[in-house]
């Protein structure tokens, strides 16, 4: 089983002006296909590894071969959270019911959440991911180095849970259009967050 480009659910200017369209399109069709590229050559002769989700094959890391471990670490792990990064994008929805009643109880309010989120965020140091995370019935914010997944478990000791929100903070993600204006980007996420697709893993998580 060969990883795929994902079908974009929306068109590349549908986010604009807050993630641009000429940046999303990079993004997609050069970034994340490079990763995917990259992630199935390594598996060429790991028939029992390629047969599995990019979720389960993150999970299991360390079961990999020592010289094929970083590169799908980096590459499998880019895969997954750009999976749950596209689909987390969408104009136009609202948070609500449970989930957004368990954002309050856990950060005491979603002004606080977002408050926290972006702080993360914007002191992630260098490429990484900003995620909101549920690990054991409770919601917090945590990031993670380079193409790091909070599935990966004790591989990113402190960070590990089943995420909810992703937010690339790579420079890829937002330079074309924010320059080094980092926290720009950050909050423009906010008009972007596909609220629904966040509930529904809130709940299934």
């Amino acid at each position: 089983m060969n990883f795929t480009l994902p079908t974009l659910p929306y068109k590349y200017d549908a986010l604009e002006p807050d993630f641009d369209k000429e940046t999303l399109e990079i993004h997609y069709t050069k970034h994340h296909q490079t990763y995917i590229n990259n992630a199935n050559y390594a598996l060429e002769d790991l028939p029992e590894f390629a047969q599995m989700s990019v979720n389960e094959l993150i999970k299991k890391l360390d079961y990999l071969p020592v010289d094929k471990k970083t590169v799908l670490r980096n590459n499998a792990g880019g895969h997954a959270n750009h999976i749950l990064f596209w689909k987390g994008l969408k104009k136009g929805t609202t948070l609500q019911g449970k989930f957004k009643s368990a954002l309050e109880r856990d950060f005491g309010s979603i002004d606080a959440f977002k408050d926290t989120f972006e702080k993360v965020a914007l002191t992630c140091f260098g490429s990484g991911w900003a995620w909101l995370v549920k690990k054991d019935d409770k919601l917090a914010v945590v990031s993670t180095a380079n193409q790091d997944n909070p599935l990966m478990g004790e591989v990113i000791s402190g960070t590990s849970g089943y995420p909810i929100l992703g937010l690339d903070i790579w420079e890829h993600a937002y330079y074309l259009k924010y320059k080094n204006r980092r926290l720009d980007y950050i909050k423009s996420f906010w008009n972007v967050v596909n609220w629904d697709e966040a509930s529904t893993r809130f709940i299934y998580a």
